[in-house]
């Protein structure tokens, strides 16, 4: 908005007004693009019918930004070792030897998979800045779908001082398969 309301007042006063404006006026005299075309930084098909992919729960939790009541998710208490993935992608999210009783309600994690000390470039999660709630937070969402994870508190233990609270309503489980037989060759 205020890039547009800097192209109307330069272009209906004269050049002799620039100086009310700030410093940085010529970066407000690009062209502002309004292209539909353009979707979303993240992958995800516009074609999946997601309230028939999902549960209403997992359909207002993940699409609709929402949050399942505290004390309440399947995976509060779960101890299994194994990989949590999104809900709608099955992207893996979260080791379930990141996972920790926060106290708080919800199921939490010190890290993301794919994760090396801070560096999540790898990981199948993106942080983005949420106002939502009338306080400033930080929203976690799935790099390939979109969907609504939970948020990110900089409150967790050590080693990265991380909690990513996560909805249990936006993950599946898969249990690590430790008793798998062997593959045996046939004589």
């Amino acid at each position: 908005m205020s890039r547009l309301l800097a192209r109307i007042f330069i272009s209906k006063y004269s050049r002799a007004t620039l100086w009310l404006l700030p410093r940085c006026s010529p970066a407000l005299l690009r062209p502002v693009h309004t292209n539909s075309v353009l979707k979303s930084l993240t992958r995800y098909n516009e074609t999946t019918d997601w309230q028939k992919k999902l549960s209403p729960e997992q359909y207002v939790i993940t699409r609709e930004r929402g949050t399942e009541v505290p004390f309440s998710g399947i995976y509060l208490n779960h101890y299994e070792t194994g990989m949590y993935h999104c809900v709608c992608c099955d992207s893996p999210l979260f080791n379930s030897e990141a996972k920790y009783d926060s106290g708080t309600g919800w199921p939490a994690f010190k890290e993301s998979h794919g994760t090396w000390e801070r560096d999540e470039s790898h990981a199948s999660i993106i942080r983005r800045p949420d106002n939502s709630l009338g306080s400033a937070s930080v929203e976690v969402i799935c790099k390939n779908c979109d969907a609504h994870l939970g948020h990110v508190f900089e409150d967790g233990p050590d080693p990265t001082g991380q909690r990513f609270c996560i909805n249990s309503a936006a993950l599946n489980f898969k249990a690590r398969d430790n008793n798998k037989p062997d593959k045996t060759e046939e004589k």
